[in-house]
């Protein structure tokens, strides 16, 4: 499935940019992010959802460059036993991801900064 960020790209040049992109990014389905690659304290991204902050935009030729960060949570996995009595705290975690705005279409590729 191509993400397509259409409002961010109409919203590109004017002061209400990192909020439209930041609500964009946030309706975004965990599995569209590359939030499992970017675990480093657990082992499964939690549904808690997440939240965006924007850290630069620029633009080159036909595409809107953008880094942001995201918060959010993972867990560790347990063995899933019906018996098992352990609990699941969610861990914090941060990752930052880069988005490329193809200006023509709006169609997004994202990928985890690394």
């Amino acid at each position: 499935m191509m993400i397509r960020l259409e409002k961010s790209l109409r919203a590109w040049g004017t002061s209400a940019f990192n909020e439209v992109l930041k609500s964009e990014i946030e309706q975004l389905d965990t599995h569209s992010l590359p939030l499992q690659q970017g675990l480093s304290r657990s082992s499964h991204v939690a549904d808690s959802g997440f939240r965006v902050m924007i850290l630069r935009a620029s633009e080159h030729g036909d595409s809107l460059y953008i880094k942001a960060g995201i918060f959010y949570s993972g867990i560790i996995a347990g063995c899933s036993c019906a018996d098992d009595p352990t609990p699941v705290p969610e861990q914090s975690e941060y990752c930052e991801i880069v988005l490329e705005i193809s200006k023509p279409t709006a169609e997004t590729r994202i990928t985890l900064n690394r």
